[in-house]
Formats: C-alpha cells, sequence, structure tokens
C-alpha cells in the first residue's frame, strides 16, 4: 500500500507535500518525542507555528 500513496503524491498535477518533524517535550517526564505529519508545501509555516 505504501508505493500507491507514494506514486499518488508525486504526480505532476497533485500538490507538494513536505513532511515536518518537532520534537516535543513530555510534561509528565521530561523526555523528547519526536511528532511527524506530512503537510501541503502552503501550510508548512503555520504547521510550525504551532
Amino acid at each position: 500500500m505504501a508505493k500507491k500513496v507514494v506514486a499518488t503524491l508525486k504526480k505532476e498535477g497533485g500538490k507538494s507535500f513536505a513532511k515536518v518533524i518537532r520534537a516535543v517535550k513530555s510534561p509528565k517526564t521530561g523526555a523528547y518525542t519526536f511528532k511527524e505529519e506530512m503537510v501541503p508545501m502552503d501550510a508548512v509555516q503555520s504547521t510550525l507555528g504551532k
């Protein structure tokens, strides 16, 4: 199934996406975890601003 998704994202007429990886600190333990999201290129700045 992953091949089908990758092929769809690489179409010429489709939107271009970016993978955003953020480090999130756990309030309980203080350890950092990483959260990954696939967002459209025009929404990257608004996603990072959260």
